[in-house]
């Protein structure tokens, strides 16, 4: 009987805590509540009801890739080593390659990137993934690595994880109110359905997403903090949806081999349309073919 009357008191103690906690933070947000700055993100997005209709989407754009945007770096010049003369090594331009993204619940997604010629594809149904990559002179579908396979199966659906949140079973709370570039916004904490919890910035002003944390990077044996950045929102059919993303990999002191960190360019998708609700026949979520890849004229969502 003791025993039961002290772990009450504790959980007592623990919840008192819990909500005074609560308390300041919604006194800090002018009086919102988590859920109130959800609710207010959704209908400025376009409301729940309209969300709940897109069944599919179509994004088509440019994707950010290669490039070194680093700090140029001072090099022998190996005609003239006797001198010591030193050259600059000047930073690559990043490529922006063009690439179809299919959408469709409950996370299916089909990616078609283009580069020299050939078509790199990248598929999940949901539950598998697989990838062909003949720019890199892999020419069979391969299927996604347990890293990849992992991270895949933890991405949000195609509206992310702020609408129907409970239906998905996710907690929210309100961590607090944060600068981002110089604007308030309202930082959420999000603990996912598999217990893994991440931090969401929703502006103070246009209740808009600002950024989000990413999946960690792993690089140099080391995992990177992500951030992705949400910008240039756009109507589309009633929706309020970005066209630019931007991903951040937050260095470390020091990586896993002793070395500093070096700064990694910032990754930039922007997009030129988004199609609501097209028709998008399952067999384009399959594993696809090496032929389909080879030929551009071949529907790329034939199953092997």
């Amino acid at each position: 009987m003791l025993r039961n009357f002290l772990a009450v008191c504790i959980c007592l103690t623990f919840a008192v805590s819990f909500a005074a906690v609560a308390d300041a933070a919604a006194a800090e947000a002018g009086g919102l509540t988590a859920a109130q700055i959800v609710d207010k993100n959704v209908a400025a997005r376009g409301g729940l009801q309209a969300w709940r209709g897109v069944q599919s989407m179509q994004w088509t754009g440019k994707m950010g890739v290669g490039g070194n945007q680093r700090a140029t770096l001072s090099l022998p010049d190996p005609s003239d080593r006797a001198s010591g003369k030193l050259i600059p090594r000047r930073p690559t331009d990043e490529a922006h390659l063009p690439f179809t993204m299919d959408l469709k619940r409950t996370r299916k997604m089909h990616l078609e990137l283009e580069f020299n010629g050939k078509t790199a594809v990248q598929v999940y149904d949901g539950t598998n993934g697989w990838k062909l990559r003949p720019f890199l002179n892999r020419l069979e579908v391969e299927p996604y690595t347990a890293d990849e396979q992992k991270k895949a199966s933890m991405d949000q659906d195609l509206d992310g994880p702020l609408i129907d949140y409970a239906v998905k079973g996710i907690g929210i709370e309100l961590a607090g109110i944060e600068k981002v570039q110089d604007r308030d916004n309202y930082k959420l904490k999000l603990t996912m359905k598999n217990g893994q919890a991440i931090h969401v910035w929703i502006d103070a002003e246009t209740f808009l997403e600002t950024k989000m944390e990413g999946q960690p990077r792993r690089m140099d044996g080391t995992e990177h903090p992500v951030e992705v950045y949400f910008r240039d929102y756009r109507q589309v059919n009633g929706l309020v949806i970005p066209f630019v993303f931007e991903t951040k990999v937050l260095p470390v002191t020091r990586t896993a081999t002793g070395f500093k960190d070096t700064p990694v360019p910032v990754e930039k998708i922007a997009l030129d349309s988004v199609v609501v609700n097209p028709k998008l026949d399952d067999s384009l979520f399959m594993k696809p073919t090496v032929a389909a890849a080879a030929n551009p004229a071949h529907p790329l969502h034939l199953n092997n």
